[in-house]
């Protein structure tokens, strides 16, 4: 591919307008899944989630960073969810939040990857997650145009410092993200 056509598919492959896109909290989650004694899945989610979708002109400009509330996660056990933020566990007092910014994001249509860094109270590790758009729409109710993503991947726990129990919960943790952004008004 010349530097013409990769500029020129750079420019088509991105239908977003230019600007900083709002989070749309309502329809947005982080969810994840772990093997608990290797022979089940447990899910959760968390609950409080922060994001900033930045699009510039070029795919190679766009940033996305992200922050969720370790604390705010719901397994649909309270009792668990107690003890997972406990200190000899995630230990939320220590490590408050999960944080993640793009460092380079690729692709064309639907199918996309993101490289980025995840940060888990002290820990810094590169994460590559799939992500799938899934269009554009306009919301009749306000006029607003909205955008729609899925993004994929997995972490491994003793990567983070997560290593607690072993044997009763897997090594991976797979990650699920649904997101909406609103355009810019500028846009």
């Amino acid at each position: 591919m010349t530097n013409d056509t990769a500029s020129a598919a750079s420019a088509t492959a991105l239908p977003l307008a230019p600007g900083n896109w709002a989070l749309d909290p309502f329809h947005s989650s982080v969810g994840f899944t772990v093997r608990h004694l290797g022979i089940a899945k447990v899910r959760g989610r968390f609950e409080r989630l922060e994001a900033e979708l930045f699009v510039g002109e070029r795919v190679e400009d766009v940033r996305v960073s992200a922050t969720v509330a370790l604390a705010s996660i719901d397994t649909g056990n309270a009792d668990r969810d107690a003890h997972v933020r406990a200190s000899d566990l995630l230990d939320v007092e220590k490590r408050p939040t999960m944080t993640y910014r793009s460092t380079r994001v690729s692709g064309a249509g639907e199918d996309w990857t993101m490289e980025g860094e995840l940060t888990i109270g002290e820990v810094t590790r590169p994460v590559t997650l799939a992500v799938e758009f899934g269009g554009l729409v306009d919301v009749p109710m306000d006029g607003s145009r909205h955008a729609g993503f899925e993004a994929t991947g997995e972490i491994r726990r003793s990567e983070f410092g997560l290593d607690f129990a072993p044997g009763l919960l897997g090594e991976v943790v797979k990650i699920q993200l649904d997101m909406q952004f609103v355009e810019p008004k500028s846009a």
